[in-house]
């Protein structure tokens, strides 16, 4: 029988080298288009080293939309797209609005067209838990209402769903977006994980890279919010858990056994962690003491949010499985791991 092919934009980034790995080990053929602005091409190595197959690369900016159109004309039969290319960090976005709408809503339009034109019905979206802003109510479920984003990247994948659920409308696609919470860990390999290029905008990889001495201290922004220690709460999810559910979510295209053109999921543990509580589980599971200071709140930043995840249980048949000691274990070996593999 011949294996489905996926599209995997993004596919060499954090999330989109471990989705691609786990596709594999799922049976599916895998293409990946990637700009390499912040991933590494050694990566495309390692996804063989895990799985045994070495997938087709193409380095493409998706901004530009001959280039993409090439692209689709090369690679026929492609059964289903999961879209990561995108910018994504928070901070960042605050700084520099304009490079996140166009890099983030004119890949995603390009992206579109180029599905149209060629008949490719299903797309799984990379959304985020930052669509709700800060949400009135805790646990956020898909029924939250979006509150204002508190960031431009927010505003892009706000943007990004009613894009999506637009299109969708008109019967052409079926897509899945997935609302993720808060992607951390590495794979179990220590081959993959996150490797931000410059100074990290995530808190996990500031931490691994204050442990190995490469950064003198972490500072944690702000202490005096209102939650159980005063320092932000999130939704930590192991990056293979996020991996599977992408899976999940092709599995429920590919069989078309979606009930709606566009469907929501959130994805994360339903278990909110504070910054303090991640600090302090990195330096007891791994016996390390970290270099950290309290500074001011930064902006963007929700003081609390974690997901219901329970319709992603019931209809995909996905459930976090990876707790907060695989986190910061699997990440703290990849950061050691770091230094071989990029000499």
């Amino acid at each position: 029988m011949k294996k489905k092919k996926i599209l995997v934009t993004g596919g060499l980034g954090f999330i989109g080298s471990h989705t691609t790995v786990e596709l594999i080990k799922a049976g599916f053929e895998v293409v990946i288009i990637d700009d390499l602005s912040n991933s590494q091409l050694f990566i495309l190595d390692n996804i063989e080293k895990i799985s045994g197959v070495k997938p087709v690369f193409y380095k493409i900016d998706m901004k530009d939309n001959e280039k993409l159109l090439d692209f689709f004309n090369k690679e026929k039969n492609i059964d289903a797209v999961i879209h990561f290319a995108a910018s994504k960090a928070v901070g960042e976005s605050m700084d520099k609005p304009l490079k996140y709408f166009r890099n983030n809503i004119f890949s995603l339009v390009n992206l579109l067209d180029a599905m149209e034109i060629n008949e490719i019905r299903n797309i799984v979206f990379s959304s985020s838990a930052t669509v709700y802003g800060d949400p009135e109510t805790l646990p956020a479920t898909e029924n939250t209402p979006f509150k204002p984003a508190l960031s431009a990247y927010g505003s892009t994948k706000q943007m990004g769903e009613d894009i999506l659920q637009k299109v969708a409308a008109t019967k052409k696609i079926d897509a899945i977006s997935l609302r993720y919470f808060n992607p951390v860990g590495a794979d179990s390999s220590a081959l993959l994980g996150e490797l931000p290029i410059g100074t990290p905008n995530n808190l996990m990889p500031f931490v691994t890279q204050v442990a190995a001495g490469i950064r003198e201290k972490l500072t944690v922004f702000g202490n005096d919010y209102d939650t159980p220690d005063g320092t932000c709460v999130r939704d930590y999810i192991h990056v293979t858990d996020l991996a599977v559910a992408h899976v999940k979510s092709c599995d429920r295209l590919l069989n078309n056994a979606v009930e709606n053109n566009f469907e929501v999921y959130n994805i994360g543990t339903g278990n909110g962690i504070s910054v303090l509580e991640i600090i302090q589980s990195f330096e007891k599971y791994n016996n390390i003491k970290l270099n950290y200071t309290i500074g001011e709140r930064r902006p963007g930043d929700a003081p609390s949010i974690y997901a219901d995840a329970s319709l992603a249980d019931k209809i995909l048949g996905w459930k976090a499985k990876l707790g907060i000691k695989e986190m910061v274990t699997s990440a703290w070996e990849w950061q050691k791991k770091i230094p071989e593999l990029t000499s």
